[in-house]
């Protein structure tokens, strides 16, 4: 995968500008008050997260189906913190380094933690996204059952990367490779986005996060 080229701070903030939709919310970087109080403030600082979206917004709706052929939809795992990234199985860097810690950060959890976690993975490449390469993908990167991998056809999922304010292009020189946002976005248990995470987050960072978002 190959990213837009920006540092990773840089898209979280337009990506900010782009989900706030004229300042609807407002989205704290690095620790920085970016709330409309002290006891949201003093809240929102306990995130690990790089990006707190303050205060949380409803997280946009996705329902696909994931590389089985079973229907998913986010609204199922209200109750837990839920980490939406997006992905494509023929991705070179960035997308299994994305897995690959969220595979760590899943280790990094007591039991009772990851009972309350969900990872929820969107293609972006409906093309190359086959069930078999889903299915391999997961398997090689030990992932299997432990993520939803969703999948469907080009106008389907176009209709999610609009929503999630995701770009996907595929690279005009190199065919095999998509351009793609490369972030995760925690969700609390009451269905709201509260955090994004650059694509070199820490294991520990979600992990830590994870009973802060199912708890709101």
């Amino acid at each position: 995968m190959r990213r837009f080229g920006l540092d990773p701070r840089a898209v979280l903030a337009l990506l900010a500008l782009v989900l706030l939709g004229g300042g609807a919310a407002l989205l704290a970087l690095g620790g920085s008050a970016a709330s409309p109080s002290a006891s949201q403030q003093a809240r929102d600082s306990a995130f690990h997260s790089a990006g707190v979206l303050s205060p949380p917004r409803a997280a946009p709706p996705l329902a696909l189906h994931n590389y089985l052929g079973q229907p998913v939809n986010i609204d199922a795992y209200r109750g837990k913190a839920v980490f939406v990234t997006f992905l494509y199985t023929h991705c070179p860097d960035v997308c299994p380094l994305i897995t690959a810690n969220l595979r760590v950060a899943q280790n990094l959890m007591a039991p009772a933690v990851a009972a309350k976690a969900q990872v929820v993975a969107v293609s972006v490449d409906p093309r190359g996204d086959t069930a078999k390469a889903v299915a391999a993908f997961l398997a090689s990167h030990g992932m299997t059952g432990r993520m939803q991998y969703l999948i469907g056809s080009a106008s389907q999922l176009a209709r999610v990367w609009s929503a999630w304010g995701v770009g996907s292009e595929r690279d005009s020189q190199q065919p095999g490779l998509v351009n793609h946002s490369g972030l995760v976005y925690g969700i609390t248990a009451s269905g709201k986005q509260a955090t994004i995470y650059a694509a070199n987050f820490r294991p520990a960072d979600i992990a830590h996060d994870v009973p802060l978002l199912a708890a709101r």
